[in-house]
């Protein structure tokens, strides 16, 4: 059985913990079973405050206070939306270090609606001075990520994709605030972050079938953003599609489009998720569909979007 993301960041925590008497870590009622064996290797480092977000982030906050190394783990809107007041005013407002573990990325909880959807939490966090952002899509990249971040002195939130990519990454290609050029091309650029790159590659591997060479990007940290090798690949193709689970406004696509508005000639388009509230149910799958993150929807797109304007 392949490992997933988020097993991968209990395992972390149970080596690290090991070796770090100041790591602890605290949840809002998940993950006991898979952080049973952090909480015997680490006794007294593992808390459950109970479904009391807010009230976590400010014990996480007191305890960077006095020099430990808080991981606060539960539900991506519980955790970033219901307790961003704590999170700017206790982290971020008295420069306090730390780390916050999300799961629940976009549409992970797709059956339970919109109440448990976080699609705007990379907007809400870049707000807040002293932050950086990860959104690690496969075990090898949590653990990597995590390990190089996390005694950075910033609130650091990695966000756990319940989906993977599928790619399979070497320890050594993962370094912090660097984004990783999966395919060469002269023609295209396509960004993706999160389970996404499933989706750029499949659309890049539609558009070599037609003689058009996209370069893929893949960006695992959000901030710090590894504006230079974007740049160098958009001025070479003057050509951006951005990918990525998170609503228009304030992701990942802002973000490159302000890194690169004044390269001469460029033109640029975002597939991303609409600014409203997604209130459908179903599966993963089916609410990506619905918001175009399909090679089907962003080949259209590209062809509508770019209309001729690619070599073929």
């Amino acid at each position: 059985m392949t490992k997933t993301t988020r097993q991968q960041f209990a395992d972390t925590m149970l080596e690290l913990g090991k070796e770090n008497n100041d790591l602890v870590v605290m949840v809002g009622d998940i993950g006991h079973g898979i952080l049973k064996p952090f909480s015997e290797a680490c006794p007294g480092r593992y808390y459950n405050i109970g479904i009391l977000e807010p009230t976590m982030v400010g014990l996480g906050a007191g305890l960077s206070a006095v020099g430990l190394c808080p991981v606060i783990h539960t539900i991506a809107p519980f955790l970033i939306e219901r307790s961003f007041e704590q999170i700017k005013l206790d982290f971020c407002y008295h420069a306090l270090s730390g780390n916050i573990v999300t799961v629940g990325s976009a549409f992970d909880y797709s059956n339970l609606g919109v109440t448990h959807h976080c699609y705007g939490d990379f907007a809400l966090l870049k707000t807040l001075q002293n932050t950086e952002i990860c959104f690690p899509s496969s075990p090898v990249e949590f653990d990597q990520l995590f390990k190089q971040s996390y005694q950075n002195n910033k609130l650091t939130v990695y966000r756990i994709a319940g989906e993977s990519h599928g790619v399979e990454f070497k320890a050594q290609d993962i370094i912090y605030g660097k984004a990783i050029c999966v395919e060469e091309g002269t023609d295209i650029t396509i960004v993706a972050t999160g389970p996404q790159l499933r989706t750029a590659l499949a659309s890049a591997e539609y558009l070599l079938s037609k003689k058009i060479k996209a370069e893929v990007i893949y960006v695992h940290t959000i901030r710090p953003l590894d504006t230079k090798l974007i740049r160098a690949s958009a001025e070479k193709t003057k050509k951006i599609v951005v990918i990525e689970e998170h609503m228009r406004s304030g992701g990942l696509g802002d973000d490159i489009l302000r890194a690169t508005y004044d390269i001469q000639g460029l033109k640029f388009h975002s597939t991303s998720i609409p600014d409203k509230f997604v209130t459908g149910y179903g599966t993963y799958e089916q609410l990506c569909e619905s918001c175009g993150l399909t090679p089907e929807a962003v080949i259209n797109s590209i062809e509508k979007w770019f209309d001729g304007e690619i070599k073929n």
